[in-house]
């Protein structure tokens, strides 16, 4: 008889708002990039105008935001991905086909994304606010404020601006993330040269941020102007076609911050739901 642990299914979300935490102040600094209009300031500068203006603690504004959006988008995804993967695969006794993952990581990844839209919406708002002149800034107090404020002030409908945008990101973050670090890890701990250990972990999570960067980034920055927009897109349409102009490169910009925040936060996340699945994950018996 050989045991095992498998993840509860909140495990993930836990895991995503620890991550979030080291990782916001990168998380502020893209944003802060992707909403500008026209690119005048790099990342290093960015992260100095911020703290001269308002500070070090300024670069954790919207901290409340972000942790309510892994709790609700992050949480969604793993718990779909994870629960329906880990029953599946006690059905059948080996790994899901790399297909197969693409296909449940894209559906979690949907349903996350759009669960988690009024919280990433009023994350972006939030992060936006040290770049505005004072007068201009929403000043939410935390996130629910924030999420009170949009549905009384605007609406329940602009609560879900840029829910089309979040979904799809969602989606593809998701197959970058967690089918690919799946594969990856299995791929890995498969060669025989490694086991399943952190380092294993490491490598896998590594190799998953990087695919995610590259798949997410054009959408998380249409995602970031919608949600950050004021009435001047008229859908997601227009915004593409308001991007375009500004040439292939506005696509990917804030690329390396992107890439320097969710690489990270990809490692962190994966290191602590492994470290909890190991220590408090639902123990299972299997014949060898």
């Amino acid at each position: 008889m050989q045991e095992h642990r498998i993840s509860r299914w909140y495990f993930g979300g836990i895991a995503s708002c620890g991550a979030a935490c080291c990782t916001h102040p990168l998380d502020l600094i893209k944003v802060l990039l992707q909403t500008q209009q026209e690119v005048k300031t790099r990342m290093v500068g960015m992260a100095v105008h911020v703290v001269r203006s308002d500070g070090v603690l300024a670069l954790y504004s919207g901290l409340s935001a972000s942790v309510c959006r892994q709790l609700t988008y992050s949480l969604m995804r793993f718990a779909i991905y994870e629960t329906v993967r880990d029953m599946m695969g006690s059905e059948t006794g080996r790994p899901m086909p790399f297909y197969q993952k693409v296909l449940l990581a894209a559906v979690g990844g949907l349903t996350g994304g759009f669960v988690g839209t009024p919280a990433d919406m009023v994350n972006v708002r939030m992060q936006n606010d040290v770049k505005l002149p004072p007068e201009l800034r929403r000043n939410y107090a935390h996130a629910l404020d924030g999420l009170f404020r949009v549905w009384r002030e605007e609406g329940m409908r602009k609560l879900f601006s840029g829910a089309t945008m979040a979904s799809s990101r969602g989606a593809l973050v998701t197959v970058g993330q967690l089918s690919c670090y799946d594969q990856a890890k299995q791929l890995v701990l498969g060669s025989g040269m490694m086991s399943d250990n952190i380092l294993t972990h490491f490598l896998a999570s590594l190799i998953a941020g990087g695919c995610a960067t590259i798949l997410c980034q054009p959408l998380d920055v249409m995602k970031t102007r919608l949600m950050n927009s004021k009435g001047e897109y008229g859908g997601v349409v227009h915004c593409l076609l308001d991007t375009a102009k500004l040439g292939p490169r506005a696509f990917y910009k804030g690329l390396v911050p992107a890439a320097i925040r969710l690489i990270p936060q990809t490692v962190l996340t994966f290191i602590f739901l492994e470290q909890l699945r190991a220590r408090f994950g639902i123990r299972v018996i299997t014949s060898t």
